[in-house]
């Protein structure tokens, strides 16, 4: 087996669909050798996929991935990649932390909430029981 991947390998590999890979080459995120209509993905887009799957995990947007990657090919063995790369990660936890924050409180209000209706509903019951 050659060192490139078919879409069909890639997709697999990653667990993406083919029309997200195709996404991806459109922006300009992936860039696949061409065979006729076959694509061939090497080493590089393996590693570049990777990174943008990690980062759509991670709540980063298409643009931010493509900047990022972009940054690889500075010549400056990645450094201001890693920094860029960082100083957006921190910023991302700090979003993620706020919602976490956000969600929990939602959570505890919604509990209080079915808490109290569960506590009418016993009383709605009750008084609608024939008296004796």
């Amino acid at each position: 087996m050659s060192n490139s991947l078919t879409i069909r390998e890639m997709s697999e590999e990653f667990d993406v669909t083919a029309r997200t890979l195709r996404f991806y080459e459109a922006k300009e995120l992936l860039f696949p050798l061409r065979e006729g209509q076959k694509r061939l993905f090497t080493k590089r887009d393996r590693a570049r996929l990777k990174l943008i799957v990690k980062g759509k995990r991670f709540g980063f947007s298409l643009e931010e991935i493509r900047q990022l990657l972009e940054l690889y090919d500075m010549g400056d063995q990645q450094q201001t990649q890693l920094a860029r790369t960082y100083e957006l990660a921190k910023e991302r936890l700090k979003q993620l932390e706020l919602q976490h924050y956000e969600l929990g409180e939602t959570i505890e209000e919604l509990k209080e909430q079915l808490h109290l209706g569960r506590e009418l509903l016993k009383q709605a019951n009750l008084s609608s029981e024939p008296a004796e």
